[in-house]
């Protein structure tokens, strides 16, 4: 991978608030979603096409995708799907860019995820491909559990290249490998990135990362200098995987790791950006509805 490759910043709000089990208001969402759209992050994760028994926070995801729609951006919207009926009602909204698929490397996972095999899980990425490629529309593909599980299931760095070549062999241009349950060190990520890379130079591999408060920078840093250019955080480091089983492990908190990767290489970042205010902000939403 060339080192001139610009950096791909994602904020994820749907991540920080699938999670919370209050009901955050449709028009707070709204509002907050707006603001997020005005600081130049390249992509913003804004929900999920999913059961709403499964996730009901991301059960008003149409209404809010419906609202900051009309809002002029650079930033590029992007939602959760699990199937072709999530697919096809993501499709349906023009400012819509990427669709965002999780396949697990534990089988444990995924049918705990998505309540399919991984086999089957594959073989509803490739429709939903088709589905985005009919549609003018992107597939993100998340590689969940990509640095180990807890469920004792098989898992190698060579799996999770095998996993990604089979991903790419789809036409997908974009794997995020996901660290789910927050056990990835610096090691891991540098061994990983180097394998994936030589094998799929053509594909971009990002980062979804998950960490306690003191270890964010050394996983980030370790992705950077192995050649990631595109990662995922969440304002505040709110949200992360339930499955970690440790309060302390959350995602990666933009205020930190943003700002930090600016300073290495220019991003699309507006010229300072408020973090603090950012910061703020994401608080009264995300620990302003927890219960």
């Amino acid at each position: 991978m060339k080192m001139a490759e610009r950096l791909t910043l994602v904020e994820c709000p749907r991540d920080a608030m699938q999670g919370i089990k209050a009901f955050i208001p449709t028009q707070l969402k709204i509002k907050y979603l707006t603001t997020l759209l005005n600081q130049g992050f390249d992509v913003l994760d804004c929900g999920s096409f999913v059961n709403p028994e499964s996730i009901p926070q991301m059960a008003d995801t149409a209404e809010v995708v419906q609202a900051i729609s009309e809002i002029e951006t650079q930033t590029k919207l992007l939602v959760i799907v699990a199937n072709e009926r999530g697919a096809l009602r993501a499709v349906a909204y023009p400012k819509i860019k990427y669709l965002g698929f999780p396949l697990s490397v534990s089988e444990t996972f995924q049918r705990r995820n998505t309540n399919a095999s991984r086999d089957e899980a594959f073989r509803r990425l490739a429709r939903i491909q088709d589905i985005a490629l009919a549609s003018g529309k992107e597939v993100v593909c998340y590689l969940s559990m990509a640095f180990g599980n807890p469920y004792g299931d098989h898992w190698s760095a060579s799996e999770v290249a095998e996993w990604a070549s089979k991903i790419a062999s789809l036409g997908i241009r974009t794997i995020s490998l996901s660290d789910t349950i927050g056990s990835a060190n610096s090691q891991q990520l540098g061994d990983m990135f180097t394998e994936i890379h030589h094998k799929l130079p053509h594909v971009q591999i990002g980062v979804h990362l998950h960490a306690k408060p003191n270890e964010w920078l050394e996983k980030i840093q370790a992705a950077y200098e192995h050649g990631c250019r595109r990662f995922d955080a969440a304002l505040g480091g709110f949200g992360g995987c339930p499955m970690a089983k440790d309060d302390l492990v959350g995602n990666i908190p933009s205020e930190e790791a943003f700002a930090w990767l600016s300073t290495q290489q220019s991003s699309e970042l507006i010229p300072n950006i408020n973090w603090t205010q950012l910061k703020q902000q994401a608080f009264e939403v995300y620990a302003g509805n927890q219960n």
